[in-house]
């Protein structure tokens, strides 16, 4: 176990966590953003990072500081701590990011971790190899045998109380993706971030984003603190918390500000277009629109900027709270209606539902069925292999509840949708106690219809009958035909008509002998 790292609450993979940042003398809770500090450009200043906003931890770029001389010598001279005046820890890239864009640096990775422990880093980085998205295989594999290097180079190093990153890179392939995890995970590195995922994020392929992060999440062991490279645009941090995520960093506060652009937890907006804030921070209820518009482009920038940390700090409190809550999955899927590129990362999250199963708690407070998403939660995927351990014996009923046409049962389980079948002993435990609404759509019918499916196949021996309230056909058609199929509106509906013509009989039986 990495005995920096401690677990402190969960849901779903989602944590809450404790990182202990020996040479900084700190300890960071995580999920934590790290707001990106360009060493050249002070749109908000290290210290009132810290002491406005509650930054405890920030990230900014080594390399930069190592080929600027002014900053190198600073840095060298007092020190990355009262050079950049921030007392919580501080994360620095390697240059790989400038590697990615500009195709070379003048470091190694020996080189630049000796710079970051020389300037007083407290986690270093090295300088592996950001493989962007959909390159050919073979680019992808060689790409990934030099970052390898690069962390056999990280292990030999001599970094004392120093931390340091294990990037986790494989492009779009998940089977690299899992192998660089697991690579990773096998080092006696320190944090492991996931690299390469700001083109997905940038184009919006947040469905090809959870699948890599699932993927090196695969190979990474559970006390792995994982770090996802370059994420921090607010809308997408819940769904990205799900996966496993625990830390962030971000220059969108700032690069979005000098663009006019204004973070909400539903997407991005351009201040020209906004007649009103809809946000509470300080920024949006000390000033309109208009006095935005107003300030000149250097202060409007920094106001910006303030807002847009405002929004993704109070973003990752709410995440928190979610997870003590046990409704994170709610969150997310609140976030997924923002825009449809979310939903589908939202679905791709939902595939990795077993996966997602082996670290989400058991019970939680309360399971809300918001949409046809809400049948594919790993909640479900978890009943289906509970009901696994239990036996089934002689006929038994499979009831939505009502009347059926007989009573000669063996046993009688109740039938929820999306769960299927359970023992009525069940009844008042999580997830079955769901708050589902009454019209229901397919896919909790057909989740219904795969766990009878599942109870018939491990119990063959038993009889089944199943009593629906008019499942759709596409959910029946998923039920064994061994299974004797009622439909309980019918039967509600024959006992009627057999009362009403009972009725008759005595009113006519009645009448003959008035005559």
């Amino acid at each position: 176990m990495r005995d920096h790292f401690e677990l402190r609450d969960g849901d779903l993979a989602g944590r809450i966590g404790r990182l202990s940042v020996p040479r900084a003398g700190v300890t960071v809770e995580t999920p934590a953003l790290l707001p990106v500090v360009n060493p050249n450009i002070d749109t908000i200043s290290p210290a009132r990072l810290e002491s406005e906003f509650g930054a405890d931890i920030l990230i900014t770029n080594s390399y930069i500081i190592k080929t600027n001389e002014h900053l190198r010598e600073e840095a060298l001279d007092v020190g990355l701590h009262e050079m950049l005046d921030f007392h919580g820890a501080i994360m620095t890239d390697s240059g790989s990011f400038q590697l990615a864009e500009y195709g070379e640096i003048d470091t190694t990775t020996e080189e630049i971790l000796q710079f970051q422990r020389d300037i007083g880093t407290d986690i270093a980085t090295p300088v592996d190899i950001p493989t962007p998205p959909d390159v050919a295989r073979e680019q992808a594999e060689t790409d990934l045998e030099i970052t390898r290097q690069a962390l056999a180079d990280a292990e030999a190093a001599d970094t004392g109380e120093m931390l340091v990153n294990a990037p986790v890179q494989g492009s779009t392939y998940p089977d690299l993706r899992e192998e660089a995890g697991g690579h990773a995970d096998a080092t006696d590195l320190d944090v492991f971030p996931v690299g390469a995922v700001v083109p997905m994020m940038n184009a919006y392929r947040y469905d090809d984003m959870v699948d890599a992060v699932a993927a090196a999440k695969r190979g990474l062991g559970v006390d792995a603190p994982v770090h996802l490279f370059g994420a921090g645009h607010p809308m997408m941090l819940a769904l990205a918390v799900a996966l496993g995520c625990d830390l962030f960093d971000s220059a969108a506060y700032a690069l979005y500000a000098r663009d006019g652009r204004y973070l909400t937890v539903r997407g991005t907006e351009h201040l020209e277009d906004l007649e009103y804030l809809p946000c509470t921070c300080p920024i949006c209820t000390e000033h309109s629109p208009d006095d935005l518009r107003a300030a000149g482009s250097k202060r409007q920038e920094q106001l910006l900027a303030e807002h847009n940390l405002h929004v993704t700090f109070a973003e990752l409190r709410r995440i928190k709270q979610a997870i003590r809550d046990g409704d994170l999955m709610e969150l997310v899927e609140e976030r997924a209606r923002s825009h449809p590129a979310m939903l589908d990362g939202y679905r791709a999250l939902l595939d990795h539902a077993d996966q997602l199963e082996r670290e989400d708690p058991a019970s939680k407070g309360a399971f809300f069925y918001a949409s046809n998403e809400s049948a594919h939660r790993p909640e479900v995927a978890r009943h289906h292999a509970r009901m696994d351990r239990l036996t089934a014996e002689g006929h038994v009923l499979l009831t939505e509840g009502g009347i059926p046409s007989g009573d000669d049962f063996d046993a009688t389980w109740r039938v929820v949708p999306p769960f299927g079948p359970f023992p009525r002993a069940l009844s008042e435990t999580y997830p079955l106690t769901a708050e589902v609404p009454e019209r229901l759509d397919r896919d909790a019918y057909e989740q219904a219809a795969r766990g009878v499916s599942r109870l018939v196949e491990e119990n063959p021996d038993a009889a089944f009958t199943l009593a629906h309230d008019d499942w759709p056909e596409s959910a029946l058609a998923r039920v064994p035909d061994s299974v004797e199929l009622e439909s309980l509106s019918a039967v509600s509906e024959r006992l009627a008509d057999e009362e009403s013509d009972d009725g008759r009989e005595e009113g006519d039986s009645t009448g003959l002998s008035d005559e």
